[in-house]
């Protein structure tokens, strides 16, 4: 099986995602509480110390719980912002992608609020690529509507890659990702490995006939039906 090392800032090649100018791009979790959409965007953020301004809904911060951040380098500052309203989280995201300052902003939003329309995220597209910011918009128990994002993710945790000195010890955290729908590469899915070491993504083609990838640790069988 094939594999493609995303390093950031690299463009991506033939039927591979492409990491082009920092944008607005979505993430859908496959369920509302699957963590792994905040591990792959951490893993995509740029290598600064810039700080990284994150808001939260009151709904996500309810249903889904604060990030874990325990694991972000001491020396990258995240700046928390708790709102009540999904229009409060799109102002304070587009006001801080006024700030050249920040490496990155994040925002969460519960489901599909009126606020959350085709002109919201294309100012938040259009204020990130005249920025130069990372933006990402989690959408956590939400339907794929009109957005002007420039790439659309669905993302789903996978079992941790085997450790490569202790087989009872989980490994490089890996994702199930769906690119569905892009303005700037060949949508396509993807299995993700992160490599902490090299803070590297690489990508593989999944598993076409539903087996269970046998690197994942687990027994290789056919899934049922």
């Amino acid at each position: 099986m094939g594999l493609l090392r995303m390093h950031k800032g690299l463009a991506g090649q033939g039927d591979h995602p492409a990491a082009m100018t920092h944008t607005l791009s979505e993430a859908f979790p496959c369920t509302p509480n699957d963590a792994g959409a905040l591990g792959f965007i951490l893993s995509r953020l740029p290598c600064t110390t810039a700080p990284i301004l994150w808001v939260q809904d009151r709904l996500s911060r309810k249903e889904a719980g604060r990030p874990a951040l325990a694991g972000m380098p001491a020396n990258r500052p995240v700046i928390m912002v708790d709102l009540s309203r999904a229009s409060d989280v799109l102002w304070a995201m587009e006001d801080g992608l006024r700030c050249r300052a920040l490496g990155a902003v994040i925002g969460e939003i519960w489901g599909d609020p009126p606020a959350l329309d085709f002109t919201a995220t294309k100012r938040l597209a259009m204020r990130a690529e005249a920025a130069d910011v990372s933006c990402w918009l989690i959408r956590r128990a939400a339907s794929p509507d009109l957005s002007a994002a420039r790439d659309r993710w669905r993302i789903a945790s996978l079992p941790s890659a085997p450790h490569p000195h202790d087989a009872q010890a989980p490994g490089h955290p890996r994702w199930a990702l769906d690119l569905f729908r892009s303005r700037r590469s060949k949508p396509g899915q993807w299995v993700a490995t992160y490599d902490r070491a090299s803070d590297r993504v690489d990508l593989s083609a999944p598993v076409r006939d539903r087996t269970v990838d046998p690197r994942d640790g687990t027994v290789r069988e056919r899934a049922a039906g």
